[in-house]
């Protein structure tokens, strides 16, 4: 029986059945399309996730068991090849890696949908997960739940279209380190495949239960399978399997997202290469650590391009001019020759059931990790290969991928018989190596595991595993799949602790998978990281009219013990405009007030401003969007103070919101809070005031007011006119 009809057989087993595989002409498959410029259909700026998740009812419809798909690329081989030795086989193992473990805590569960797709990144201050079709937000100090589980499409509550309305699965969530904002995307297609679009949400700041700039963008009938992301300087990298109507594969796709103008939420492009059926599962490379690549390095990608070598590409991106867009290669990187795990289908085994688990070996595990180390450049990443009798995980660490590519270090990691896949690699400041993966064997349940090294280990070898959890169930009811993927992430805050998620069984079953977090370090992972802080600002966007004045508010979040002043300043003025900040810097941690004046001469248009704090050495920007409309019959601007606030639960506090009219406006203004906390209110004195004038905004809570920092969005509202201001309010 083919590898494709098998795969079909399982899903129809369960329940979820395809159409047969669409014929595809064959010319199709030997050309490589590009560079196609996709815009983006729709973007907008969504309420808090938390304000919309809180909106939503406390318990959601059960649905069906169901398993989302996995498209295959080729037929591959029915068993594992018996074929020559791994040269790289590490058969054993030494000490137990030299880690301390961190937290250890349960993830999202079960939500009637195979597989999961584990995937986690972890912020400044939050560890996020994903999984097959929920979004979960924790405090990374403690493991608090500060959100969720929810669906991923309540981020795109109030969009419309199939973003909002449909779970496509595929999930990837990525903290983009150097802008301290979110990426979440997923799939939403139709059930004939005939509309597939690509679901992105950029965080408005570094809270993930903030509000998001939403993206969709459409692909017509391709449908684009298995996407995964990658962070880089001049864009968000992605990569997908496309599948036209569903049916057969025709080749990867290999795609760059205009950052900048996301990050600014700005109109969405992306510029986009089709490649032939000779290119599969690509993975984009994701940037780890503070340093950059060199200015102008294009981004990799990597796949597996036969059983003894990778394939290596450069995507070199120009929004200005895309014509000038170029992907090239392959590169062929010479690798020890292996078999695919389980010959890319099911082999895996479980304790006290015949039912075996799905390898995905016919492809390479998320991520594809970049770090600069200065003197040199690394890519680490893994897949799953046959190690004699069971399955093992082949890793490779690649060096100078711009220049003469060469595999610096490689190895299969199989130290007995238990089967291990799954797997996920990353690598922290000092160069350590992080690999985390599942392990079953017919005497063990699945369990969550990981290992490591450190430089001066020999080349190629790991030491010996340590467990996060180990399963009590295996998965039986005729369920293969298991994975899609797994994650490993690096903290920013120490660019030293490592963060793995994976899927895992407390009872034997089918459909009620378990995940679980941990996070470990090296104990010799570079000393205390560098003080440093981080620069945000709200809102993301305010509309003036000539003549009038806004304000922003900027904050200063300290990292690492930082204790220096940060001075303020302000780019991507319009003409005529002028900005100034109150106070004009701060020390530490803390958040000074914009205010932004136009003239009557300062052209309409939307200005991207960037906001950038200054402390030495260090520099952090962050941008906003100031829209200037014409002055027709007067209008009004409205500004906030102080700019924080911190209060005791139980207690109260207060603001002062200042209305200024412009063009000769007399108009009421009635006004409204929004971002309180829950069990936290508001109120206006006076709730209204004419022309120009001043009201007391009361913030009182309870004893039971969560606690933390929040936004506030205080607005003003007089017929058509609506200007607002944020404030922060931080409840002891």
């Amino acid at each position: 029986m083919s590898k494709e009809a098998r795969r079909f057989q399982t899903i129809c087993w369960l329940g979820f059945c395809l159409a047969p595989l669409a014929a595809f002409p064959a010319a199709a498959q030997d050309q490589a399309s590009g560079p196609t410029v996709i815009h983006e259909t729709k973007h907008d700026v969504s309420p808090p996730l938390r304000d919309i998740v809180a909106s939503l009812p406390a318990t959601q419809p059960e649905a069906s068991p169901r398993v989302i798909p996995l498209r295959l690329t080729s037929t591959g081989s029915e068993a594992p090849s018996s074929g020559s030795p791994d040269e790289v086989l590490q058969d054993s193992a030494g000490p137990l890696v030299g880690t301390t473990n961190l937290l250890n805590f349960e993830g999202t569960g079960a939500d009637g949908v195979a597989p999961p797709d584990t995937n986690g990144s972890v912020g400044g201050t939050q560890f996020v997960q994903i999984v097959n079709v929920e979004y979960a937000v924790y405090d990374k100090s403690t493991g608090r739940r500060l959100l969720g589980p929810t669906p991923i499409n309540a981020i795109w509550n109030g969009f419309g279209g199939l973003c909002q309305t449909n779970n496509g699965g595929d999930p990837i969530v990525l903290y983009d380190k150097a802008a301290g904002r979110w990426l979440v995307s997923q799939l939403a297609y139709t059930s004939n495949f005939s509309s597939n679009f690509q679901c992105i949400a950029i965080s408005t700041g570094s809270d993930a239960t903030g509000s998001y700039f939403r993206y969709a963008f459409d692909f017509g009938s391709n449908l684009p399978d298995y996407p995964k992301f990658g962070v880089w300087p001049d864009a968000y990298y992605w990569s997908t399997n496309t599948f036209p109507n569903g049916g057969a594969f025709v080749g990867a796709q290999a795609c760059a997202f205009n950052r900048a103008s996301m990050l600014a939420g700005s109109a969405g492009t992306a510029i986009c290469f089709q490649k032939s059926t000779s290119v599969a599962s690509l993975l984009p490379s994701d940037l780890d650590g503070s340093t950059p690549p060199p200015s102008g390095e294009p981004n990799f990608f990597l796949d597996l391009s036969s059983t003894s070598a990778l394939g290596l590409f450069k995507f070199h991106v120009d929004f200005a001019t895309p014509s000038n867009s170029t992907f090239t290669g392959p590169t062929s990187i010479p690798v020890s020759s292996f078999s695919e795990a389980c010959g890319g289908l099911s082999c895996i085994p479980q304790a006290g059931t015949t039912q075996q688990l799905d390898s995905l070996g016919d492809r390479l595990m998320y991520r594809l990790a970049y770090r600069n180390f200065g003197d040199h450049e690394s890519l680490v990443v893994n897949h799953s290969v046959t190690a004699g009798s069971s399955v093992g995980v082949r890793w490779y660490e690649i060096r100078s991928p711009n220049a003469s590519p060469t595999v610096f270090q490689q190895g299969t990691y199989a130290p007995d018989s238990t089967f291990r896949w799954m797997g996920s690699i990353g690598m922290d400041q000092s160069g350590d190596i992080a690999v985390g993966y599942s392990a079953s064997s017919s005497s063990i349940n699945p369990a969550i595991r990981y290992t490591g090294r450190v430089p001066g280990d020999p080349l190629g070898t790991l030491e010996s595993e340590n467990s996060i959890i180990e399963g009590t169930g295996s998965q039986t009811g005729g369920l293969d799949r298991w994975g899609d993927y797994s994650s490993i992430s690096i903290d920013p805050s120490d660019d030293c602790t490592f963060w793995y998620t994976s899927e895992y069984l407390a009872a034997s079953g089918s459909f009620n998978w378990h995940t679980r977090i941990g996070s470990f370090k090296f104990t010799s992972c570079g000393g205390a990281p560098a003080p440093d802080f981080s620069l945000s600002a709200t809102p993301s966007s305010q509309t003036v009219v000539q003549g009038g004045s806004t304000s922003y508010t900027a904050t200063v979040t300290a990292l690492n013990g930082f204790t220096g002043t940060v001075t303020f300043s302000a780019s991507g003025l319009p003409s005529g405009a002028n900005a100034s900040f109150n106070p004009p810097s701060v020390t530490g941690s803390g958040s000074s007030t914009m205010n932004v004046t136009t003239s009557s001469t300062t052209p309409t248009g939307t200005y991207t401003l960037t906001i950038t704090g200054t402390s030495g050495s260090l520099v952090h920007t962050a941008t906003v969007t100031l829209v200037v409309t014409a002055a027709t019959g007067g209008d009004f601007s409205i500004s906030a103070s102080p700019p924080s606030q911190t209060v005791t639960r139980g207690a109260s506090t207060t603001y002062t919101v200042t209305v200024t009219s412009s063009g000769g406006f007399t108009g009421t203004v009635t006004f409204s809070v929004s971002g309180l906390p829950r069990h936290a209110t508001g109120s206006f004195s006076p709730p209204s005031v004419t022309g120009s004038g001043s009201s007391t905004l009361t913030v009182s809570t309870a004893k039971s007011t969560a606690r933390g920092t929040f936004t506030l969005t205080l607005t003003g509202t007089s017929g058509s006119l609506t200007h607002s201001a944020a404030v922060t309010l931080t409840v002891n």
